[in-house]
């Protein structure tokens, strides 16, 4: 699940009186189904107040190291999964229900669900939705993109990934969005290591979304995580952040770079959550739960046949 990014101000508002741009027509919505009591639940899952924005991060113990392995996992099988709900007539209703259920069932918690009173358990944001999206009973159409991400907490911490996936057939201007957003991605994580600076992560994700003719989006950013959702660093996915921060030893973070089909710059619905592309352009996100390590990094969200040519097909056999 993004973060909003600490030092911008915030996304304007898309007013009723205004004339919408893009595909996308807000749905209705609905309360998520009930976590069962058993769940172990973050300390916000009541309150929808997880504390202080952005704390500094920690090194983690082999303990929650452990746990963050574990947690990822879930993670990822909860959006593998995902894929093979995507298709033309299914709602993101549909396909949030059927997440939260298998969330649930692994034993984990739905790390979006009532946190900052987010109302649902997974971010569906279908086509010029960049980020946040409610699920709603709109039907997914065919040529339609959807970005589905999945954060759980499981064993104490947290484990977050997001995947863009093709409904239908995608003409080829959306597929070749959708496959550089993973490739900026790929990219930036080849460069992750101790001692890396986080600015350079933006500089390598600007330089493909460049060479692609795409844009990418200033105001999100990922963010260092763990027993909290959402920690330093943060994570930067356009070149000349002026970011001082450094990837540290025995840290997670997220990478999850918004690529735009046309204009980086983004709106916000009345809802307060659903950020959309001011120009009604696409927008594909991916995003990975990475560990430093001595060498480099770990991927802990790795998702079946991920480096197969077509990574935004779904759904997924």
């Amino acid at each position: 699940m993004a973060s909003k990014m600490i030092r911008r101000g915030a996304a304007s508002w898309l007013g009723f009186g205004r004339k919408q741009v893009g595909s996308v027509v807000r749905g209705t919505s609905r309360p998520a189904p009930p976590v069962p009591p058993h769940v172990p639940r973050p300390p916000y899952a009541d309150s929808g107040n997880p504390g202080a924005y952005m704390p500094d991060i920690t090194e983690l113990t082999d303990e929650q190291v452990l746990a963050m392995r574990q947690a990822s996992a879930v993670a990822k099988d909860v959006l593998h999964l995902a894929g093979s709900l995507v298709r033309p007539g299914t709602t993101t209703l549909e396909i949030d229900d059927a997440l939260h259920a298998a969330t649930v069932e692994a034993g984990a918690y739905p790390s979006p669900l009532n946190y900052r009173g987010f109302p649902r358990s997974t971010c569906t944001s279908v086509n010029e939705v960049v980020c946040h999206g409610i699920p709603d009973d709109r039907p997914l159409e065919d040529g339609d993109i959807i970005s589905i991400d999945v954060s759980v907490f499981y064993n104490g911490v947290h484990g977050d990934t997001c995947r863009t996936f093709f409904c239908g057939k995608p003409d080829d201007a959306t597929r070749e969005l959708v496959t550089t957003t993973k490739h900026a991605l790929d990219a930036a994580i080849a460069e992750c290591g101790p001692g890396v600076p986080v600015a350079h992560i933006g500089d390598v994700i600007e330089q493909v979304a460049s060479r692609g003719g795409f844009g990418t989006v200033h105001d999100f950013v990922g963010h260092g995580i763990g027993p909290v959702f959402h920690t330093r660093p943060q994570v930067y996915h356009f070149a000349g952040s002026g970011s001082s921060e450094v990837l540290k030893e025995g840290t997670c973070f997220t990478i999850e770079p918004m690529l735009t089909a046309a204009s980086p710059k983004v709106t916000l619905w009345r809802d307060g959550w659903t950020v959309v592309t001011a120009d009604g352009g696409r927008s594909a996100q991916f995003e990975h739960t990475l560990l430093v390590t001595p060498s480099g990094v770990d991927v802990l969200t790795a998702y079946p046949g991920e480096h197969e040519p077509d990574v935004g097909a779904g759904p997924v056999e």
